[in-house]
């Protein structure tokens, strides 16, 4: 028996319309699942610790560059004139004793020039004697009559040529002595060599530069500092100079009494301690002149993170979400730093960790132990 066949179209829309019918009766009951179901927490991004601004008594001072040269540089020179210099004794960075044989000069020239000075003393000597026994005779005979005026004074005239003459050769024997004496060059003061031009074979004139001497081996720091901030700085003062890596702590000995035109700084004389020849004359080295003190409200400095130039810290609000910002820093010691502003003294603000976080990250927050008070920040 054959029945009539049906059209295949309308069969399948007939299943297509059946198909969406039970998907979208799917979709509105799972929408209406999860309409009822709670809302997920987000998962925190880091544990991390807090810590709250600290107010602490901050150090207030001023810093200033400058260079470290020698309180003073004497220069040793040849005093006597045309010798020939025959052994040079120190070398540069030697520390000499004040009167310390620096160097000889060839003295058998002035020992012969002593000599010839001292026989033509003895030849003065001998002339004043025979001229004083004459002009006493004419003394002697004057009121008999037995010389004539003119006599007596040709006499008593060579008496005084006589002395003139000795006082004149006995004043070029003692040139002759110092010339010899001048054959050792001596160190003028207790210090340290710092420069040598000394050639052994030279033959120098008197005042030419032999030797350059740090005076009792006393460096000084010549801080340059601003004139706006000189009325900050007094003698006595204790500055605190890094030039090495191992800050020494100098004292102000005098402040340049004028103001250089082009930078407007004024330079600053330091004198340093012995550094156990860690410090050299020509080092370049940084200051800080302590001036006083201030409260400041502090941070460590693992909580303040540097974007692009500026400084940025990371609060943690009541929900658990940090919340970036710009704060402006000031002075630093050891793990504190000064927050000068943009930040509340009640925010609580990541502690360490801020650079893997971003703005609107949830953290958890872990107590920090407590931090002491400290009283004095530089």
């Amino acid at each position: 028996m054959n029945f009539p066949s049906l059209p295949k179209k309308p069969l399948v829309l007939a299943a297509a319309a059946l198909l969406l019918a039970a998907s979208g009766a799917t979709a509105l009951l799972v929408h209406a699942q999860d309409s009822k179901a709670p809302a997920a927490a987000p998962r925190p991004a880091l544990t991390v610790t807090v810590a709250t601004p600290l107010r602490a008594t901050v150090a207030t001072a001023v810093a200033a560059n400058g260079n470290i040269a020698a309180w003073q540089e004497a220069i040793v020179g040849a005093e006597a004139n045309g010798m020939r210099l025959a052994d040079v004794l120190v070398n540069v960075g030697d520390v000499v004793r004040k009167g310390q044989v620096l160097a000889r000069f060839d003295s058998a020239m002035a020992q012969a020039d002593l000599a010839q000075s001292r026989a033509t003393v003895a030849e003065a000597e001998a002339n004043l004697a025979e001229a004083a026994a004459n002009a006493q005779r004419a003394r002697d005979l004057q009121p008999s009559g037995a010389l004539s005026a003119q006599q007596v004074a040709q006499l008593l005239t060579a008496e005084r040529t006589a002395q003139a003459r000795l006082e004149a050769v006995k004043a070029a024997q003692q040139v002759q002595q110092l010339r010899l004496l001048h054959a050792e060059v001596l160190a003028p003061d207790s210090g340290v060599i710092s420069a040598r031009s000394a050639t052994v074979g030279a033959v120098v004139p008197a005042g030419s530069e032999l030797f350059r001497l740090i005076r009792q081996g006393r460096l000084e720091w010549r801080g340059e500092v601003a004139a706006a901030e000189l009325a900050q700085i007094r003698r006595g003062q204790k500055v605190k100079v890094d030039a090495s890596g191992a800050p020494v702590t100098g004292t102000v000995r005098q402040v340049a009494p004028t103001v250089d035109a082009a930078t407007r700084n004024a330079l600053v004389y330091v004198d340093l301690p012995d550094a156990g020849g860690r410090l050299k004359a020509g080092m370049f080295a940084r200051g800080e002149f302590s001036t006083g003190s201030s409260t400041a409200l502090t941070l460590p400095q693992s909580a303040v993170l540097l974007r692009d130039g500026f400084s940025y810290v990371f609060t943690v609000g009541a929900d658990g979400r940090v919340l970036q910002g710009k704060v402006a820093t000031g002075r630093r010691s050891g793990d504190r730093i000064e927050i000068v502003q943009g930040l509340d003294e009640k925010a609580r603000v990541v502690a360490s960790g801020g650079g893997f976080l971003v703005d609107g990250d949830t953290v958890r927050v872990v107590e920090a132990a407590p931090v002491v008070k400290s009283t004095a920040l530089k």
